[in-house]
C-alpha cells in the first residue's frame, strides 16, 4: 500500500476583493448600492491525493488555482474550507527571493533561509561549501543579495532548497529563471531527488518539462480538478483544449 504524502480534502479557497471606498459626495450618491468587496472563489471543492515518492505536476491557465493550492499545501495560505495534511518535511521553492533578506550577504541569506526549513546552524555549516558550490555563485556570494539578477536569486534559492533534506519538494515556476545550464542541472538534481524517494511537486508552463520530469499530472481549470491521471494523457488532452 503506498503511503500518503499530501491529503487535499474538500478544499476551497476564496479570496475578498475590496474595492475603493467613494471619495467624494458624488461618488457616495452614485455608488451607494456598491459592495464593497466582492468573494473571489480560486479553488472549489479540490479533493486529491499525492502519494509519496511521487512526481506531480500541477498544470492549467492562468487564474485557475495552481500557484494557490501550492501555497495552501505550504500552510503559507490556509484554506476557507477543507484541510490539507503533509506527511513528511517540507521545503518550497514558489517566490524568487522569498525568504531572502536584501541587506544580507548570498552567504548570511543561506543561514537564515535553511534555519527557517528546521536547520541547526550545524546542520548548515555541513552543508555550507555544497550550497555555494551547486549556486556557482562564487564571489557573490559575500555580496549583499539585492545587488543579485533573477537568475541568482534562482541558484540560490534552489541550492538552499535541495540540500535541506526534505521529503517534499513544491516548485513554482522558479526554474523557468536563469540561464539554459542551470536550468539543465536543476532537472538533473530534480531526477536525482525523484530516484531518491522525494515527492515532488511542480507547477509549470513547460509541458516538456513537465514530460521529462513528471509520471502524473493534475489539470486545473477555473479552480477544478478538470483531469488527474497520467502526465501523457493530461498533458494530450490539455493541448487538445487549450491550445
Amino acid at each position: 500500500m503506498n503511503e500518503v504524502a499530501i491529503e487535499v480534502k474538500n478544499v476551497t479557497k476564496s479570496f475578498k476583493l475590496y474595492y475603493d471606498k467613494p471619495s467624494t459626495l458624488k461618488e457616495r450618491l452614485v455608488f451607494w448600492n456598491k459592495k464593497k468587496a466582492d468573494n473571489h472563489i480560486v479553488l472549489k471543492d479540490i479533493s486529491l491525493t499525492i502519494n509519496k515518492g511521487e512526481t506531480v505536476a500541477l498544470i492549467g491557465v492562468n487564474g485557475s488555482g495552481k500557484s494557490t493550492l501550492l501555497k495552501l499545501m505550504t500552510k503559507i495560505i490556509y484554506p476557507t474550507q477543507g484541510k490539507i495534511v503533509t506527511h513528511g518535511k517540507l521545503t518550497s521553492l514558489l517566490e524568487l527571493g522569498a525568504g531572502f533578506h536584501p541587506d544580507f550577504t548570498g552567504r548570511e541569506n543561506i543561514y537564515f533561509n535553511a534555519a527557517i526549513f528546521g536547520l541547526t546552524k550545524e546542520e548548515i555549516d555541513a552543508r555550507l561549501d555544497k550550497i555555494i558550490e551547486f549556486s556557482e555563485l562564487g564571489e557573490f556570494i559575500d555580496s549583499p543579495v539585492r545587488t543579485y539578477s533573477s537568475g541568482m536569486y534562482m541558484r540560490l534559492a534552489f541550492s538552499v532548497a535541495i540540500n535541506v533534506d526534505a521529503e517534499i519538494l513544491l516548485i513554482d515556476e522558479i526554474l523557468a529563471v536563469g540561464d539554459q545550464h542551470f536550468q539543465d542541472k536543476c532537472f538533473q538534481k530534480l531526477e536525482e531527488l525523484k530516484k531518491d524517494g522525494t515527492t515532488i511537486v511542480i507547477v509549470s508552463h513547460s509541458l516538456d518539462a513537465i514530460k521529462k520530469l513528471c509520471k502524473r499530472a493534475i489539470w486545473l481549470h477555473e479552480g477544478k480538478v478538470k483531469m488527474d491521471g497520467s502526465d501523457e494523457e493530461v498533458i494530450n488532452e490539455y493541448i487538445k483544449v487549450c491550445g
